[in-house]
């Protein structure tokens, strides 16, 4: 049962606006333990990272939203939605140039998303039954830089802001299933950035709660942005572009714009609409919220170690572990490899199992692809002649990390990866996997070579990276990707790194500029 540490909206409550009443209290009053701003800051500095590191190479979306968004310059010191702000825009990651909050932020959470290679949660919550296992991801921490920054707050109000952010929306992963109804997992984060935005910009209760109703009534992408044999942009932008319209939502209510009260209960919005059997005056779900403490969501949340879809964490360990214990596989180009044989639970096989992915044409079909991304990897470690193997886990991590010039024309079209990715087949691995998911990520490979002789991960559950991983050391792997995306977006890394970090220590004036610094512009990738 939830203790004093959270706050629980029933669901014969008008959660939305117990959504709103929470976040003003949260941003005031909440005390999350020093461990939950550590790893909010971590991710964080992954985010930007990623963010930052595609700008540096020319990725297209957030070039097209960066263009956008020089359109909208902001002049002046305040806006008069909210007669607290200091500054009439922000800028977005490396401008001085102060723009319309809603376009910075659309900007920069697409470059955020674009690799694909920032945090994951799973909606998983055993402990209270919450078990809903909807998707998320870390994209949304612009939203709370920006409001701090139109606000003149400090490092420490800014990441509270991500803290609640986190929260909401893995909350709300956790008791409703988006994906089960073909809707796509952001309108979670965008209700956590209405809400958060409007708390940190001194919003009432009334107005936060008519800007969730209207993104909740005007704003709901279907997975189809996800669907197709080859991937465009609007699948790595589909955060940013709900939540830029959610930040408009937020700008309308504090101007005095009304939106649908009590939406979460409202019988034709997406949560009542697609549980029918939900009694009249109640939603489909109670929502418990954390106040203090280590209990956030944010502690359940996955790294990305690298460039890939997450539902492929699993194999990419077993791949690890397998070339660990049997480096002889690697020898002669690969050779002695005759088959391999991955199999996962759904919903990864369906994810990055698609027919199609077997021949991805762009990155953003490569990285969710489940035979190229193992491949990939595979590849690497021939080419490389299993350095970092013989040295443990996490060197082997750092030496295979998948980056971006493993996601190139060249690279998607390798003679070697397809030579591999021709050797190996993905099967669904039924009930026995699927019962495990998403508490774990089980997924086992098996490598049979040109003799016979079979190696075997056995299932993988917790693979470094997984919140619930224990064996790998996380801050060390980390250090090492962060390393390498500051270098593609500087020439210096650790500069940037140290820029991005430690938010809780920067001042008013620090977070006003965390975004000024210059990116190095690397050519055009896609």
């Amino acid at each position: 049962m939830p203790s004093a540490t959270h706050t629980t909206l029933p669901a014969d409550s008008n959660q939305a606006l117990g959504i709103a009443n929470y976040a003003i209290d949260f941003m005031a009053t909440a005390q999350p333990d020093a461990a939950v701003l550590q790893r909010t800051n971590l991710f964080h500095t992954d985010a930007c990272l990623c963010g930052t590191s595609a700008i540096a190479l020319g990725t297209n979306a957030p070039t097209v939203l960066r263009e956008e968004a020089a359109q909208y310059a902001a002049v002046g010191s305040g806006v008069p939605w909210a007669k607290g702000a200091v500054r009439a825009g922000v800028p977005v990651y490396g401008s001085t140039q102060d723009v319309a909050v809603e376009k910075a932020i659309v900007a920069n959470c697409a470059a955020v998303r674009e690799w694909d290679s920032n945090g994951t949660n799973f909606g998983f919550n055993p402990q209270l039954g919450h078990t809903a296992g909807e998707f998320g991801h870390n994209d949304f921490y612009p939203v709370a830089v920006a409001a701090a920054q139109l606000a003149g707050k400090d490092g420490a109000f800014a990441l509270r802001g991500m803290v609640l952010i986190d929260e909401i929306r893995g909350r709300l992963a956790e008791v409703f299933s988006l994906k089960t109804y073909k809707i796509d997992h952001v309108v979670h984060g965008a209700i956590g950035s209405v809400a958060a935005f409007g708390a940190m910009m001194g919003a009432t209760p009334a107005q936060i709660e008519s800007a969730i109703g209207m993104v909740v009534a005007h704003y709901i992408p279907f997975r189809a942005i996800r669907a197709g044999k080859q991937l465009s942009d609007s699948k790595g932008s589909s955060a940013a572009i709900t939540t830029e319209a959610a930040i408009l939502a937020m700008k309308r209510s504090m101007a005095g714009f009304m939106g649908p009260q009590d939406i979460i209960r409202n019988r034709e919005a997406i949560f009542c609409f697609f549980k029918p059997e939900t009694p009249k005056g109640k939603s489909p779900f109670d929502l418990v919220l954390a106040t203090s403490g280590s209990d956030f969501a944010v502690m359940g949340m996955h790294f990305k170690l690298g460039l890939y879809e997450h539902q492929s964490a699993g194999a990419l360990q077993g791949l690890i572990d397998l070339l660990r214990a049997n480096r002889q596989l690697i020898e002669n180009g690969g050779e002695k490899i005759a088959k391999m044989l991955v199999r996962a639970y759904q919903p990864a096989f369906g994810i990055i199992g698609d027919p199609a992915k077997r021949d991805p044409k762009t990155r953003q079909s490569a990285d969710h692809s489940m035979l190229y991304l193992v491949c990939t990897m595979l590849r690497k470690a021939i080419e490389l002649k299993g350095a970092g193997l013989k040295e443990g886990n996490d060197a082997a991590w750092k030496a295979l990390m998948l980056m971006p010039e493993d996601f190139t024309q060249a690279a998607i079209n390798h003679p070697l990866t397809r030579k591999l990715m021709e050797k190996m087949t993905f099967e669904h691995g039924g009930p026995e996997y699927d019962k495990a998911y998403p508490d774990g990520i089980p997924t086992s490979i098996v490598i049979t070579d040109s003799n016979g002789k079979v190696a075997d991960s056995g299932r993988i559950m917790y693979p470094s990276g997984h919140a619930r991983n224990t064996t790998a050391s996380l801050s060390d792997i980390l250090n090492h990707k962060f390393e390498l995306m500051g270098r593609l977006t500087s020439s210096d890394a650790k500069p940037i790194v140290a820029r991005l970090s430690n938010l809780e220590s920067k001042t008013a004036k620090d977070i006003a500029s965390l975004y000024d610094f210059a990116i190095v512009r690397r050519g055009s990738f896609d």
